[in-house]
C-alpha cells in the first residue's frame, strides 16, 4: 500500500543526513592520500552506500518511516549505516569484516520492512524476493572480499556492487510502487546534502591561516557549489518530476524512477564528492599545484556531476544537451594540462568555476524563454489544488 502524501518526512531527512558521514568518509579516503587507487576505492564505497541509501528512497513511499516498530527498525539501520561510514577508511583492511556486517545489518532491515510492506501485494512480494536474493549475493562478496586483498580485493567490491545494483534489470520493474513527488524529492534532498559535504570541505580545508587566498579561494568554492546547484534545481529537477509524475503507473513509472533517479543520481552525488576533494586540497594549499589526482578529482567530478544531467535529460526527454556534454569534455580535456595552465591550485579553481558560471550564463540567455515556461507555467500545473 502506498503511504499517502508526498512530503518527506523529518525521520527520512533525518537518516539522510546519515548519509553525510558516508560522504564526508569517502572525500577523506581520497584526500588524506591523494592516488588513482584511492579513487578507485572511494568509489567503491560510496557506490555501495549509495545503493543502499536508494533502498530506502523506495522502502519509504510504501511505508509510513514515523510509524510504529517502523521508526525503530529505521533507528537501528541508521545505527548500522553510521558503523558503515565509520570503517570507511579501513574497508579495505582492518575493518573489512566490520563493514561487511554492518552493511548487511543495514540491507537487512531494509528488506525485512519491504517484505513486511509487500505482505498483500504478491507482484511487490515477488520483486522484493528478487532484491533480496541480488543483495544477499552482494553482501556474501563483501565478506569474501574482506578476506582478500590488492586487485582480488577490488574485483568483488566491484562485482558486488555490479550484481546488487544490477538486480532490478533480471526480475522486472513491475512490482514496485512509488510516491512521484515524495521519491524526487528525496533524491532532491540527497544533491542537496552532498551539496552541503562540498561546503564543509571549504571549511575543513581552510587549515592555513586566513589571508587573501584562502578567502578567496572560498568564495569561489562557494560559486562552485552554487553553480552545481542551479544546474540541477534550475530546471532539471523540475522537469524531471513532472515526468516522473506523469508517467503511467507501474512498469514505465518505476522505470524512469529507477533509471533517472537510482541510477543516474549516483555519478551526480559521487562528482560533487570528487569536486569537494579538490575544493579540500585547494584551501589547504592555495598557491600550491593541486597535483593530477587531486586536479583530476574537481575537474572530473565536475564532468561527471554534468554527464549525469546529459544521461538523465536523455533518459527522461530524448534529447542531448549539447552545452552540457562540451562543458564536461572541456573540464575533461583540462586535467592533464592543469600543471602548465595553472600553476597554483587557486588557479585551477577559478578555471573551473569560470566554467560552471559560464556554462550557467549561456543557458540562462540561450534558452530564456523555455526556462521561464518550465519555471512558472509546468510549476503552476504541477502544483496542488
Amino acid at each position: 500500500m502506498l503511504r499517502e502524501g508526498e512530503r518527506v518526512t523529518s525521520l527520512e531527512l533525518f537518516f539522510d543526513l546519515v548519509f553525510v558521514l558516508a560522504l564526508t568518509q569517502c572525500t577523506a579516503l581520497i584526500a588524506l592520500r591523494p592516488s588513482w587507487e584511492s579513487v578507485l576505492r572511494a568509489m567503491l564505497v560510496l557506490g555501495v552506500l549509495w545503493w543502499s541509501w536508494v533502498g530506502y528512497a523506495w522502502l519509504t513511499s510504501v511505508v509510513d518511516p514515523e510509524e510504529g516498530s517502523v521508526r525503530l527498525v529505521m533507528f537501528a539501520a541508521m545505527a548500522a549505516l553510521l558503523v558503515a561510514s565509520l570503517c570507511v577508511p579501513g574497508a579495505f583492511a582492518g575493518d573489512a569484516v566490520l563493514f561487511a556486517c554492518a552493511y548487511g545489518a543495514v540491507r537487512a532491515a531494509h528488506i525485512a520492512l519491504f517484505m513486511l510492506a509487500s505482505r498483500d501485494d504478491e507482484p511487490l512480494r515477488h520483486s522484493v524476493v528478487g532484491l533480496g536474493a541480488s543483495t544477499a549475493i552482494g553482501v556474501g562478496l563483501l565478506f569474501a572480499a574482506a578476506f582478500t586483498s590488492g586487485g582480488l580485493q577490488l574485483g568483488l567490491w566491484g562485482l558486488a556492487l555490479l550484481i546488487d545494483m544490477g538486480g532490478p534489470y533480471l526480475f522486472g520493474a513491475e512490482g514496485w510502487k512509488l510516491v512521484p513527488g515524495h521519491f524526487a524529492e528525496r533524491h532532491g534532498a540527497i544533491i542537496i546534502i552532498a551539496l552541503g559535504e562540498s561546503i564543509v570541505a571549504i571549511g575543513a580545508g581552510a587549515s592555513a591561516a586566513l589571508g587573501a587566498g584562502v578567502a578567496a579561494a572560498a568564495v569561489l568554492g562557494v560559486v562552485v557549489s552554487g553553480a552545481l546547484w542551479w544546474l540541477y534545481f534550475d530546471v532539471v529537477a523540475i522537469v524531471a518530476e513532472r515526468r516522473l509524475s506523469k508517467a503511467p503507473e507501474g512498469r514505465e513509472r518505476n522505470e524512469i524512477a529507477r533509471d533517472s533517479y537510482s541510477f543516474l543520481h549516483f555519478p551526480m552525488v559521487a562528482g560533487i564528492a570528487l569536486v569537494a576533494v579538490g575544493l579540500k586540497k585547494t584551501l589547504g594549499h592555495v598557491s600550491d599545484p593541486l597535483g593530477l589526482v587531486p586536479a583530476a578529482a574537481m575537474l572530473g567530478g565536475g564532468a561527471l556531476y554534468l554527464l549525469g544531467h546529459v544521461a538523465f535529460r536523455w533518459r527522461n526527454v530524448h534529447s542531448l544537451n549539447t552545452q552540457r556534454l562540451a562543458c564536461a569534455a572541456v573540464l575533461l580535456a583540462l586535467i592533464p594540462l592543469e600543471a602548465h595552465i595553472a600553476p597554483a591550485s587557486l588557479a585551477t579553481l577559478a578555471v573551473f568555476a569560470a566554467l560552471l558560471s559560464g556554462l550557467i550564463l549561456y543557458e540562462y540567455v540561450r534558452f530564456a524563454e523555455a526556462r521561464d515556461r518550465v519555471r512558472h507555467q509546468l510549476a503552476r500545473e504541477s502544483a496542488p489544488d
